[in-house]
């Protein structure tokens, strides 16, 4: 049987939400945050909420972004077989075999990715990997009309099709999406449980779109919160799977929540980074470096709002990330919310003022 924790991130893992089609995500948080704060949404499809403390500011955003990575429809041939585009970062290589639910006009559509059988490639080209470009969704037609007549056209979104599933050990978490919907979590019950405690600050709460193609709406929405500190919830990577040495990522499951040294697009403000750390210390969270230089979070345009915003990432660790089925552990989870509710609860403003020096 599920808590209320595993409840939540099963509800938001399940939804369905590439980059520009959030609204089945969105939905689902504005049924939370509805009951938390104010509530509002802005022109590009960011949901924000409110939370007024003792003081008006500073005002202190939290962030999460609602989509997940996915794919577009871009041609569908004579035989009603779907081609598609990507939505955010995929390694070919995970793509084959797994199937997808295609969001159309009418309903959902369920495929499967295809390409050549094995059975009729030479023996020379098996070795090879096969690229997304020769792939296809199949949708069990068998012409251009058929697919018409069930509702698919170019332009549709199509999803990754997986369950949210426990697994055996008890602690940890099989799905997609939990990039970065785990962050969304962690938005949802930091919120539920500030509201009923003593901040000295404002919380504007974020959940923003389209972080995936090039972090879009987290641009709208800062200006929408005007916040004078951030902290962006995400998940990172677990490096302790085979092939991935201690240098090149040292984060595992089980290991703590984790705190972003450096990502492509963000160096985090270091006095609100040792705030963090501090914080944790005292406790007696363990938190486990995170440097990407392959990627970058919600975290780029928020810091350079402006005048600069001091902004921090804290991330739950995730093997698999953007794949069919990426794995979290439950502790993890649970300590990066203790961090986050109390890191916000000491950003006054003597101690975001400091944070400039």
């Amino acid at each position: 049987m599920l808590d209320a924790t595993a409840e939540l991130l099963k509800s938001l893992t399940e939804a369905n939400g590439v980059p520009g089609h959030e609204g089945e995500v969105r939905r689902l948080l504005r049924g939370r945050l509805d009951k938390l704060g104010q509530v509002s949404r802005d022109a590009l499809g960011n949901l924000l909420c409110t939370l007024q403390g003792a003081a008006e500011r500073p005002r202190v955003m939290l962030a999460a972004h609602m989509d997940e990575v996915g794919f577009m429809v871009r041609h569908i041939d004579e035989k009603g077989f779907l081609y598609f585009l990507p939505l955010g970062g995929w390694f070919d290589q995970v793509l084959l075999g797994q199937r997808v639910v295609v969001q159309t006009r009418r309903g959902p559509v369920i495929g499967v990715i295809g390409a050549k059988p094995p059975h009729l490639v030479p023996p020379a080209e098996r070795r090879k990997v096969v690229e997304r470009k020769d792939m296809y969704i199949d949708v069990g037609a068998v012409s251009f009309e058929e697919v018409q007549q069930i509702g698919v056209r170019v332009g549709d979104p199509a999803v990754p099709l997986a369950d949210f599933i426990p697994l055996a050990n008890g602690k940890t978490y099989l799905a997609k999406a939990f990039d970065d919907r785990v962050g969304t979590a962690l938005l949802v019950e930091a919120l539920q449980q500030l509201k009923g405690s003593d901040h000295a600050n404002t919380i504007v709460g974020v959940a923003t779109v389209m972080e995936e193609v090039q972090v879009r709406g987290a641009a709208t929405a800062t200006r929408s919160a005007e916040p004078d500190v951030a902290l962006v919830l995400e998940t990172t990577i677990a490096g302790d799977v085979p092939g991935i040495s201690a240098r090149q990522s040292a984060v595992r499951l089980g290991g703590g929540p984790a705190l972003f040294f450096f990502d492509k697009r963000m160096i985090p403000n270091p006095a609100l980074r040792d705030l963090v750390l501090e914080t944790a210390e005292e406790l007696d969270i363990p938190v486990q470096p995170s440097l990407v230089e392959g990627g970058g979070t919600d975290g780029g345009p928020i810091h350079v709002y402006g005048t600069g915003v001091p902004t921090v990432v804290v991330a739950v660790p995730a093997r698999h990330i953007h794949s069919h089925s990426a794995i979290i552990h439950r502790g993890d989870y649970d300590l990066a919310l203790d961090l986050v509710v109390e890191v916000v609860k000491r950003l006054d403003a003597a101690a975001v003022e400091r944070l400039a020096d």
